[in-house]
């Protein structure tokens, strides 16, 4: 007897192009809310909305960022094509500015860097996940790809400069409040501080990587796209 073709919603390449389509589109939709909230905030009260930012969108914020982390498991078994270890160094970027350094610090939570470092971080997701979405259905436009595959390129080094910033300003709270610094067995310390001094060396060493991975992802996205668009 020969083998039954199993209906298409059945097979599991679509069931895995509909799950991705359905998580992109989440994450387009919290990050396209955030953004339209900021911005029609901004035009309503001007400079005084960003003062509570965090307080207006940090919520919805964390939870964009904590569903992203489902994109390393993406990677890892295979249903998303991209290398990991890049994606992990944008993520835990990302995670450590948002979860530890200003959630936990209230007075961080009103600098304008935060807003600034929001309007970034959204800036680029909105632009990626639509051009993610969109490439799952097969569908591709020229100004897109080409958005999506440039516009980090002088957000990214922003984004990392504001999350260096949004790290300074928050040492001197560190310092005072003793948040996360612990005193270990056998007279070992951690002094929090130290460790947020040593990840802003870090931060700047992975940003280097992180700007080559996208580099060389750039030009090979556009040399397909060119030789496809040219067929």
């Amino acid at each position: 007897m020969g083998r039954v073709a199993l209906p298409s919603w059945l097979q599991p390449r679509y069931r895995k192009n509909v799950y991705l389509f359905i998580y992109y589109l989440i994450q387009f939709c919290g990050h396209s809310w955030i953004f339209t909230n900021m911005t029609v905030r901004f035009f309503s009260f001007g400079k005084d909305s960003m003062i509570d930012t965090f307080y207006a969108i940090g919520l919805v914020m964390r939870l964009c960022q904590s569903i992203s982390v489902l994109e390393l498991l993406h990677i890892y078994v295979g249903i998303e094509s991209n290398h990991l270890f890049p994606r992990f160094l944008q993520l835990t970027e990302r995670i450590i500015i948002l979860f530890v350094v200003i959630t936990s610090q209230e007075e961080i939570q009103e600098k304008y860097v935060v807003c600034v470092l929001f309007i970034f971080w959204n800036l680029l997701d909105m632009v990626r996940y639509t051009y993610s979405m969109l490439a799952v259905i097969g569908t591709s436009y020229a100004i897109l790809t080409w958005l999506s595959q440039t516009l980090w390129m002088p957000i990214y080094p922003l984004c990392v400069l504001a999350e260096a910033f949004t790290i300074y300003q928050s040492l001197p709270y560190f310092e005072s409040f003793g948040t996360f610094s612990t005193k270990l067995p056998f007279d070992v310390a951690i002094y929090f501080p130290y460790v947020l001094k040593l990840y802003l060396m870090m931060l700047f060493i992975g940003m280097y990587f992180t700007y080559s991975h996208l580099y060389s992802e750039r030009r090979d996205v556009l040399r397909v796209f060119s030789i496809k668009k040219n067929m």
